[in-house]
């Protein structure tokens, strides 16, 4: 007794069952865009370069990376306003202390 089956017509899966595909792509800029935005407010300089990474990073891939966006606007702000203030604050104290 043989039970021999028919080879499958071409173009798929003779019987519908569902084709899953593996997982779906990831963004490889994500993790370090969060870690440049907590570095952007903590570290100016640093979160806002390792965020201009993640975001190039994000964009070679295809995908949009909100949050190295984020961290490259509030790590610029926060560098500005850092820079307004040592000038306007820093500088003259440093000079009325030094003599």
């Amino acid at each position: 007794m043989s039970y021999e089956q028919p080879p499958p017509p071409p173009g798929g899966n003779p019987y519908g069952a569902p084709q899953y595909g593996g997982p779906p792509a990831q963004d490889p800029g994500r993790t370090m865009g969060i870690v440049g935005l907590v570095l952007a407010i903590f570290c100016n300089l640093i979160g806002m370069v390792v965020s201009i990474v993640a975001y190039n990073k994000s964009k070679s891939a295809g995908f949009k990376n909100n949050i190295a966006l984020a961290g490259i606007i509030v790590g610029a702000v926060l560098f500005g306003l850092s820079l307004i203030y040592n000038f306007t604050v820093g500088m003259p104290m440093l000079q009325r202390m030094g003599g």
